[in-house]
């Protein structure tokens, strides 16, 4: 058997690879059918994460503490896998106010990846060893290897490294017995079945890795403190529509005024968690910062400490 011979085998056992004869003829199928077609299949994703749920929250659980304690999040795929990995990460400084270096994605082949494949940097497990000895890994760190196959080398390199050098690792693949989780502490696998068209896992694969690390990152945020209730009052108020979102927050929030909205973001350099603290505790904008930091950044915490304790 030759290597490719090989290769299209162990492709051929791959539920995300599997050809579907009933929709051989679609491309003759009116566009509205289709599009229901694609709706319909698209609809299995949520039941198919949801599958997963209990392990997802575990990993949520191993993960919040280690960031508590300064871990990072890191995210490691290749192709479409590592574009929606570097998409969550890049979407948490202005989402949740966090350091750009606290959630990091990482691409097989660098930053141009994102735009333009990289000719075989998914097949190299040393790209990913270097990607993340770059990166000087500890304990407290958490790496999430992401393959739709769960066996891209690139994922399942990251994965395997980084579990040398101690850190939490996780993996999530849309098959089921992959090497990618199999390589991880926790393994998370999606399986969502065939794809409308064979084997492009940017469809239901790359929906349920989405679903996925929204998850991860959106809930390790509420359990780091980020949110105050369904608020996101850790808002980084970057442009104008950011800057209106911030004050509506803090009105629902708080039930303040304008006028008591706008001084409070002034004694608090913008920042809306503080903000809400000095509306909520009836204290200045100092006191607010010294006791987000005696809490953790945990809003709740910190407002049973004033004078206006609920």
């Amino acid at each position: 058997m030759t290597a490719y011979a090989d290769l299209r085998a162990q492709l051929a056992a791959l539920t995300t690879e599997a050809f579907r004869p009933e929709l051989a003829e679609i491309d003759r199928l009116p566009t509205l059918e289709l599009a229901r077609l694609m709706n319909a299949e698209d609809a299995t994703v949520p039941a198919a994460v949801a599958g997963q749920l209990p392990r997802i929250a575990a990993a949520i659980d191993a993960i919040a503490p280690r960031m508590a304690r300064g871990g990072r999040l890191v995210y490691a795929g290749a192709g479409t896998a590592g574009r929606i990995g570097v998409l969550d990460a890049s979407e948490c400084p202005p989402t949740f106010n966090t350091d750009p270096a606290q959630v990091v994605g990482l691409i097989a082949g660098g930053p141009s990846a994102m735009l333009r494949a990289v000719e075989g940097a998914e097949d190299s497990a040393e790209l990913a060893e270097a990607d993340l000895a770059a990166l000087d890994l500890t304990a407290d760190d958490t790496v999430v290897g992401i393959s739709a196959s769960g066996r891209t080398p690139y994922a399942v390199g990251a994965v395997t490294y980084a579990r040398r050098r101690g850190a939490l690792t996780i993996g999530l693949a849309c098959n089921a017995g992959s090497p990618l989780a199999e390589a991880a502490l926790h393994g998370i696998e999606v399986v969502v079945g065939p794809e409308l068209l064979t084997g492009s896992t940017r469809l239901k694969a790359g929906t349920a890795q989405k679903l996925v690390l929204n998850l991860v990152s959106t809930l390790t945020m509420i359990r780091l403190g980020k949110t105050y209730g369904n608020l996101m009052v850790d808002l980084r108020a970057t442009n104008e529509k950011l800057r209106a979102r911030s004050r509506h927050i803090l009105v629902l929030a708080t039930g303040a005024s304008d006028e008591e909205i706008e001084a409070a973001l002034t004694a608090t350099g913008g920042e809306v968690k503080q903000a809400a603290l000095v509306l909520l505790g009836g204290v200045d904008g100092p006191t607010a910062a010294a006791l987000l930091t005696a809490a953790d950044g945990h809003l709740r915490a910190a407002l049973a400490r004033t004078p206006h304790a609920p």
